[in-house]
């Protein structure tokens, strides 16, 4: 996880005020401010690499004098933060979002400069140490435990070129690709480093997989059609199973989660028997309440998912790989128009209200 940076303390600090100008009642100019603002291909690790003292100081303002009576303010410091940062002070609460290219935040005010009412001696800036904290934006998160395909997946129905071997934690840093469609539409779809059971108590890496959740639209969870076993040492999960689990999961962590839509993606069906455990799966989603009695208590969700699609897929073979991707821009789009008609229906209302 060493390499992909998603949470960087930095210390914040606006210009101290310029001096007024007793004997004529001059003003000393305003120190300067910090800002934040949101630009595309910008990194936190590249902020931590070209800055490695992660301090940002503003100007001070200039001194009144009797050529300019009211002092210039001093100089602006603005500081090109990634998409997706959330602006944290040092106790954890947020005190700013940045999603959008262009949004800006004020990170420190400048001090005032010297006046009749501070006895003409300059006030020094706002100062403090910050957390930018960052959550992908994607269309897509792919869901899943370790060695379910994920990585493979994204290889194949976009550009990206994940790392990929056959055991439990291949993926330790997130991975963004972006399928491009014959109109050149295009979806992103962010794979997260694999969940394990207890993930929402920040087990393997818990909260730095599932905080990434959080901004993506959509989830699409990939599951081996053959189970799931991480170690020796621990049980092994069917399909159904695994599910309910990686539900479970995003239900402890954030509820909301689970209220994303969803579709299933049934990787490595070129394996044997794979037909009959997908015909037993299919029947277990149908009615997931008359199953539910074969788990512990504590591995069952409030509420189970319903899939928008459930699709059979085989990254070794490349069967469904195209089926998945019409069903994923279906999806993205039916969202959108949802989401377009709602704003429509709201502005209406906005305008019978006001008349």
């Amino acid at each position: 996880y060493s390499n992909f940076i998603d949470n960087l303390r930095v210390y914040v600090r606006g210009g101290t005020g310029g001096m007024g100008y007793p004997n004529l009642g001059g003003e000393g100019g305003r120190g300067g401010d910090v800002w934040f603002v949101a630009r595309e291909r910008t990194t936190l690790k590249s902020i931590k690499e070209k800055y490695p003292h992660k301090r940002f100081v503003a100007g001070t303002g200039a001194n009144s004098s009797v050529k300019a009576l009211k002092g210039e303010k001093g100089k602006d410091r603005e500081v090109h933060v990634p998409l997706g940062i959330s602006v944290l002070d040092d106790d954890g609460k947020q005190i700013g979002e940045l999603n959008a290219a262009g949004e800006r935040f004020l990170a420190a005010r400048g001090g005032l400069g010297g006046s009749l009412a501070t006895n003409f001696l300059p006030c020094k800036g706002q100062r403090r140490a910050v957390h930018l904290d960052l959550k992908l934006i994607a269309d897509v998160g792919l869901v899943g435990f370790p060695n379910a395909g994920k990585s493979s997946l994204l290889s194949k129905i976009s550009h990206a070129k994940p790392e990929i071997a056959n055991y439990a934690f291949t993926t330790i840093q997130p991975e963004l690709g972006k399928i491009m469609y014959a109109d050149y539409k295009q979806i992103s779809v962010a794979d997260l480093p694999g969940l394990i059971e207890g993930a929402h108590a920040n087990k393997g890496m818990g909260h730095k997989f599932l905080k990434h959740v959080e901004r993506t639209k959509q989830l699409l969870f990939v599951v081996d059609i053959s189970g799931f076993q991480l170690s020796i040492k621990t049980q092994f999960r069917t399909a159904f199973e695994t599910i309910l689990l990686l539900t479970k999961e995003l239900e402890l962590y954030k509820e909301e989660l689970v209220t994303k839509p969803a579709l299933l993606a049934i990787n490595k069906m070129d394996l044997p028997c794979a037909k009959d455990n997908l015909d037993e799966l299919m029947t277990q989603l149908e009615n997931p309440q008359d199953f539910l009695h074969l788990l512990e208590e504590e591995m069952i969700p409030a509420n189970t998912l319903e899939f928008r699609e459930v699709i059979p897929i085989s990254t070794y073979t490349g069967e469904g790989i195209e089926e998945l991707k019409t069903c994923l821009r279906k999806s993205i789009d039916e969202q959108a128009e949802q989401e377009n008609e709602e704003y429509r229906k709201k502005k209406l209302l906005l305008l019978q209200t006001s008349k």
